[in-house]
């Protein structure tokens, strides 16, 4: 598969046994999901690849994928929840208290609405709230860096933790983020041992709020469309794919598996 940089070898991704990803324009292509890339999915499924899409998508959202789609599990809300199917039910654990991060969540709204509010109403507050159990989601399509940025530290300053998509800011109260439940999840949950973490996950993503994934996975990937806010990212991706977005997730997917392959031939020709 062709990358912007140096390609990754198969030694460096042979032992990759879980993929966390980001949905939108990484998974997604201009809000859809590709053909090859839900392929991309099944494949990696099939191999014995656990996929773990990790968003700021809503709860709503999130039940819908863990349901329908081939993944291990799902990661919300920028981190305030893990999903899960046990037993066929779909299980949300929460990185504090439901009923407490739900808490937070009211007042935290209202604050932001009348923040919104005072600036003129030129944001508006994303159209699936409706269905979040523990952020804050804000529109910021058709709106310049700027005034993202802006408001962004606006919110910081009410006490606020905030992330940057490439479609909203998210913004919650609460300690944990993407890399924190991700750790939590991979430790906990799979019972993976911190020293393997290295070298058995891989991560992919495209925009700000991805960057402390970064820094956390070693083998990470963006997608190509992640090249205008490099110069953003505190962390940065090892990796960039040639194809943006959901083409660029399938590439990188092939890339994992051919390593996967390969590492298990040379295994077969050791024994």
């Amino acid at each position: 598969m062709t990358f912007v940089n140096l390609a990754p070898s198969a030694a460096e991704l042979q032992h990759v046994r879980y993929l966390f990803t980001d949905i939108d324009d990484t998974l997604t292509t201009e809000g859809k999901l590709l053909p090859q890339t839900y392929n991309a999915l099944w494949d990696l499924s099939r191999a014995g690849i656990a996929v773990v899409p990790v968003t700021g998508g809503s709860a709503g959202w999130c039940e819908h994928i863990v349901r329908a789609w081939p993944v291990a599990a799902v990661i919300g809300e920028s981190g305030a929840y893990a999903v899960t199917r046990r037993r066929g039910e779909v299980v949300f654990d929460y990185w504090e208290d439901g009923a407490l991060q739900g808490e937070h969540q009211r007042r935290h709204l209202q604050a932001i609405e009348n923040l919104i509010s005072e600036k003129g109403g030129t944001f508006r507050i994303a159209h699936d709230q409706v269905f979040r159990l523990a952020d804050v989601a804000i529109d910021i399509q058709g709106h310049d860096a700027h005034a993202v940025e802006e408001l962004a530290c606006e919110i910081r300053a009410m006490g606020g933790t905030v992330a940057i998509s490439s479609i909203h800011i998210n913004t919650w109260i609460g300690t944990y983020d993407k890399r924190a439940m991700s750790e939590r999840l991979l430790t906990g949950m799979f019972g993976v041992d911190p020293a393997e973490l290295p070298s058995l996950t891989a991560f992919v993503g495209d925009s700000r709020n991805d960057a402390p994934m970064f820094g956390f996975i070693p083998n990470s990937f963006g997608v190509r469309n992640i090249v205008p806010v490099l110069p953003h990212l505190q962390h940065v991706p090892k990796w960039i794919s040639a194809q943006p977005a959901g083409l660029g997730f399938a590439d990188i997917a092939r890339t994992i598996l051919d390593a996967a392959t390969t590492g298990e031939r040379r295994r077969a020709e050791r024994r």
